[in-house]
């Protein structure tokens, strides 16, 4: 598991975090609040955070700033915790009885490390090989997008990308890559601006070092983000 050089026991992230499943820990009452009364919650919440760190909300430039950062969370940069914001994914006949390798690269990826809530952006790079089905391309990036938008570790988020393609299009023949920057590492901490992370995610076919070896050849043509 990838952690930071500055962690401590006062950061301390759990004893079954590195062993835990690919699914997002969550608790059994998640969803017993609608959204407004989390963004309530969640309002009064951000109001004491800025009023603790010394800032007066009665300016106008803050004022408003607890509740957008509510609405935020909830309804956009971790609208991903909620089941039915997950994209219906259909899947048609492959009647072009295409064999090989799809690849969609350079999907944008915007998340957010579950660590010290900061973005992560980066790029990710999907392909499968069709079992007799295939599925929209856009349909693929709404799945990153879908899995993304909740606090997140890159590996779990590489994982459940490859594990829901393969439970959309009923193969195991599916991989994914991901590069991206967290600004926990380039904004704070060591603050190393420059470097990225990368995670892979290799299924069925895509475990042979063949098939591996072209999907990687396709997809370095262009990682920039």
């Amino acid at each position: 598991m990838r952690v930071d050089s500055d962690f401590n026991d006062i950061d301390a992230i759990g004893d079954d975090h590195v062993s835990s499943s690919s699914e997002t820990p969550m608790r059994k009452d998640a969803f017993k609040l609608t959204n407004e009364e989390k963004i309530d919650i969640i309002k009064d919440d951000v109001r004491h955070i800025m009023e603790t760190l010394g800032l007066d909300l009665n300016d106008d430039s803050l004022s408003g700033t607890p509740n957008r950062v509510a609405k935020m969370f909830v309804n956009e940069i971790f609208g991903g915790l909620s089941p039915d914001k997950k994209p219906s994914a259909s899947t048609f006949e492959n009647k072009y009885k295409y064999g090989e390798m799809l690849v969609e690269k350079n999907i944008t990826v915007y998340s957010t490390c579950e660590h010290h809530l900061l973005p992560i952006v980066g790029k990710a790079h999907v392909a499968y090989i069709s079992n007799g089905t295939v599925v929209g391309l856009s349909k693929m990036n709404r799945i990153v997008d879908y899995f993304a938008k909740r606090p997140q570790v890159q590996e779990r988020l590489t994982i459940q990308i490859v594990k829901e393609l393969q439970k959309v299009l009923n193969t195991n023949d599916v991989a994914c890559v991901i590069d991206a920057k967290h600004l926990c590492v380039n904004s704070r901490g060591i603050r190393d601006i420059e470097s990225s992370t990368v995670t892979s995610e290799f299924g069925g076919k895509f475990k042979e070092k063949e098939t591996r070896r072209e999907f990687l050849d396709y997809i370095q043509l262009d990682t920039k983000f």
